[in-house]
């Protein structure tokens, strides 16, 4: 039985040779640009930084008058909860602040 003839295909060798050199094989540099953004874009709105110390502030006040036991109710873990979440709230503003 005789041995098929071997397929030729067109183009020529797609990867390089073992003995060519690595710039010509790599890409050459992107010409695309990405300017900074401007100063004036990363300016945060004067009520980001203050609704972040009232969340904050006001959260340490409800757990500090939860512990002294001054709320309506005497000490209670809901007024702890509240406390908690606007510090939380005070804390995820406080991401946005640039």
């Amino acid at each position: 039985m005789a041995k098929p003839a071997k397929r030729r295909v067109a183009g020529g060798r797609v990867t390089p040779k073992k003995g060519a050199s690595l710039s010509e094989s790599r890409p050459g540099a992107s010409t695309r640009y990405t300017p900074p953004v401007p100063r004036e874009v990363k300016v945060s709105p004067m009520w980001v930084p203050v609704l972040m110390f009232t969340l904050l502030g006001l959260g340490l006040v409800v757990i500090f008058l939860n512990y002294l036991g001054v709320l309506p109710g005497g000490t209670s873990n809901a007024y702890l909860g509240i406390g908690l979440a606007s510090i939380c709230g005070g804390i995820m503003v406080a991401t946005q602040y640039h």
